[in-house]
């Protein structure tokens, strides 16, 4: 199976894709941001397409291996419909679960993350743009929810889609 967290930023992906990986057997998780951080002198705008092209190579290649893959990347619906066209050859469910806590709530500091300005106005962006309430996947408002209790509700969305 292959699972996308999508989100803003600080909507909890990381954290929320951290606990479905221990939950789940034999997980490979893929944070898109890390791929980034290998061409970070290139401007975002260019990058962003290679990330995601990168992240078809490893999820194919975790695939081939007979992993789960968890992804984890604030997606617009350009970045669905790539991913989705990519991967719709590998016999695998997927799934698509949006993070979409208030805006309140993810312009503020949480955890041990103390947010940047440039954060806090891509945050303002995307919320903007929709990407809190895309047209695709599962929107999970985890406002008021702890991480376990977010991750929990995935894995129960999963297995109802499993029994159907």
């Amino acid at each position: 199976m292959i699972i996308f967290i999508n989100g803003s930023i600080n909507t909890g992906k990381s954290t929320i894709s951290r606990i479905l990986s221990k939950e789940l057997p034999r997980v490979a998780l893929i944070e898109v941001d890390k791929l980034r951080g290998m061409i970070e002198w290139m401007p975002l705008e260019e990058a962003m397409p290679i990330n995601l092209e990168n992240t078809v190579a490893l999820t194919r290649n975790f695939s081939k291996n007979g992993l789960n893959i968890i992804v984890e990347y604030p997606l617009l619906q350009r970045s669905y419909d790539y991913l989705t066209n990519e991967l719709k050859d590998l016999n695998k469910k997927i799934y698509f679960f949006t993070l979409a806590p208030k805006i309140e709530i993810a312009l503020t500091n949480r955890g041990s993350r103390d947010l940047n300005n440039w954060e806090r106005d891509r945050i303002k962006r995307h919320y903007d743009k929709g990407m809190h309430q895309p047209n695709f996947g599962d929107i999970i408002d985890n406002s008021e929810q702890s991480p376990e209790e977010t991750a929990k509700i995935i894995l129960d969305k999963i297995k109802n889609y499993a029994k159907r």
